[in-house]
């Protein structure tokens, strides 16, 4: 969380905390009748506020995590006959008619490294196309290749 999430994260709970206390304190103030319209009024617009800022989070998506390499927003789309897009890494895509392999597909490595990803829409946009949003190991788009 960066400093400015956690400012804005206290600064509500203060002014929570503070419409909380002003409650208790209207309710010793003026009779129950009273307190309890306001309550409902202060529950319905704290209400609306959580509406109103799931709306905005749904909207606008935060950036692009090491876990996540493609950001949210970034699209990530194949258009094309057999075509495929990913947005990290792919070991092994195979688009061609009678493809013989003769080798196994890449393993990744052993060690937990930090997918690779691109922040930029990833697009295939061709027949047999292919698009990745990290790195592409093999391709094998023609017909009767051997690998």
């Amino acid at each position: 969380m960066n400093a400015r999430t956690r400012i804005v994260v206290w600064a509500v709970a203060v002014c929570c905390g503070l419409v909380a206390a002003g409650l208790v304190v209207l309710a010793f103030a003026v009779d129950l009748q009273t307190a309890d319209q306001t309550a409902s009024i202060a529950g319905a617009l704290v209400g609306l506020a959580g509406l109103a800022m799931s709306v905005y989070a749904l909207r606008h998506p935060g950036p692009a995590t090491p876990d996540d390499p493609v950001a949210a927003d970034a699209p990530v789309e194949a258009g094309g006959d057999r075509s495929v897009a990913a947005g990290g890494n792919i070991r092994r895509v195979v688009t061609g008619d009678n493809v013989s392999l003769t080798t196994p597909a890449s393993t990744p490595p052993q060690t937990a490294a930090t997918p690779t990803g691109s922040p930029r829409p990833v697009r295939a946009a061709g027949e047999r196309s292919t698009a990745a949003g990290g790195d592409i190991d093999e391709a094998i788009t023609g017909d009767g290749s051997r690998a």
